[in-house]
């Protein structure tokens, strides 16, 4: 949030509200005798967003989620920056969400909670870990739902200002196509990013200082796809930030030649790119048209417990569904029996985890699949909240090098998106009454100290 003040100085001109919102000039003054960091509460107003406020409750609160959910101890120093960041974070999502109200779209709970499910699913986290981790810390779980709300509204936005162009053609996905053929043997990357926005050009040291700090973290073991999801503002951060395989001419040739260079998995350096800074990490590597694989067909039945497994002390429950497992590990003999039991058992995890590429599972579960025989059930693999049966239905060597005209689909519309975002938010900017107020100036300035 560098040039804070130029951000309200630019956005401070009289300009009529948005319908049904005030301007700053009917918003109660902020106490002059709160600026002081020792004088700051929770309730603090830190910026007026078109007549809506941010307070210093909801910097700390998101503060306080990203501390939980990479489960890294941080600094008061780095807590100090990442304040700055958050603040123009959450002004930014502010304007989003006002834009999506202002629009009636409705975001359902469904949609929140598959959101949740994924980002547990990406990071190898049980069914409600994270719910559970917030709980146990404190965190509301209404923070992660106000932010997976806009990330899912916003997105609806786009596709509602794209119209027609949200829809991708046999005719495009046959271009792309004999595009990828004709580039048979050149390399194409699989990347996940982090994009941090910069305010105003002319002063970027508070989003370069925040960008560090981010790099640190990731590189002392925070998970890439939580920190997307928290802090990245592409559209790629409801994937954890994942852009999928990309070819040399779809990657910012800022990016490309630091992408060549990259080992697999490392966390790069701050890139400068147009209106911001990406940190960018490299999966894997591939030559367009050639690169074999297993692909796997898995089922899967899971027998949740009532309470936490305690191993020296299991209750009945958790006995009583261990016999249960063992029993059916020796008697299922094909996945439509698998997915029988698992409905009988309330579904709590899907039966059918979706096509997975045995390279690219996490390597302890790598280690599993590999041992069960196609046509056979795993042995009872067992967590603190449950046991998992798996099944392989079926092994296939294939050239995952060649995508599928879905894949292909989901990439041209994610470009769309993507520039589509840009282009709104940019505009939203322009017409915002932004004003930040005393407090914030404090937060921001202490950032720089």
């Amino acid at each position: 949030m560098a040039g804070g003040t130029a951000v309200a100085r630019h956005h401070g001109q009289q300009a009529p509200a948005p319908k049904g919102q005030t301007t700053d000039s009917a918003t109660p003054p902020a106490s002059a005798g709160t600026d002081s960091p020792s004088a700051l509460t929770e309730d603090q107003i830190i910026a007026i967003v078109n007549g809506q406020i941010l307070t210093q409750r909801d910097v700390e609160d998101r503060a306080r989620l990203f501390v939980v959910s990479t489960g890294l101890p941080l600094s008061p120093e780095i807590m100090a920056r990442m304040r700055s960041q958050l603040i123009n974070q959450l002004i930014d999502e502010r304007l989003k969400m006002q834009e999506i109200l202002g629009r009636h779209i409705n975001v359902e709970p469904e949609q929140i909670a598959e959101a949740i499910h994924n980002i547990e699913a990406r990071n190898g986290m049980p069914e409600n870990a994270l719910r559970n981790r917030l709980k146990a810390d404190g965190i509301s779980l209404t923070t992660l739902i106000d932010q997976l709300r806009v990330q899912i509204g916003w997105m609806q936005v786009l596709r509602e200002d794209l119209g027609v162009r949200s829809r991708v053609t046999p005719l495009q996905i046959t271009q792309r196509e004999q595009a990828l053929q004709a580039e048979a043997g050149r390399p194409q990357y699989f990347i996940s990013e982090i994009f941090i926005p910069v305010v105003d050009p002319r002063h970027d040291e508070a989003e370069l200082a925040f960008v560090k700090t981010i790099i640190t973290q990731l590189r002392n073991g925070a998970p890439f796809p939580i920190v997307a999801a928290q802090f990245s503002q592409d559209q790629s951060a409801l994937q954890g930030g994942s852009r999928g395989w990309m070819q040399e001419d779809n990657i910012e040739p800022e990016v490309l030649p630091i992408v060549k260079k990259m080992p697999e998995n490392a966390i790069s350096n701050p890139i400068k790119v147009p209106g911001g800074y990406e940190i960018i990490t490299v999966h894997a590597r591939r030559t367009i048209g050639k690169q074999m694989g297993t692909l796997l067909s898995m089922r899967q039945a899971f027998f949740p417990f009532n309470a936490p497994l305690n191993p020296a002390q299991p209750t009945d429950q958790q006995k009583l569904s261990l016999q249960k497992a063992l029993h059916a590990s020796q008697t299922i003999r094909s996945c439509n029996e698998m997915e029988a039991l698992n409905n009988s058992l309330g579904n709590s995890r899907p039966s059918n985890p979706g096509l997975q590429i045995a390279e690219r599972l996490a390597p302890q579960m790598k280690q599993v699949v590999d041992k069960i025989p196609t046509g056979h059930v795993s042995r009872p693999l067992v967590a603190p909240d449950g046991i998992a049966l798996l099944m392989v239905c079926s092994r296939e060597q294939r050239n995952l090098a060649q995508q599928s005209p879905g894949q292909i689909a989901d990439q041209l519309m994610n470009e769309r998106v993507e520039q589509a975002s840009q282009q709104l938010q940019r505009s939203l900017r322009r017409h915002a009454i932004i004003k930040i107020r005393p407090a914030a100036k404090t937060v921001l300035s202490s950032s720089h100290g």
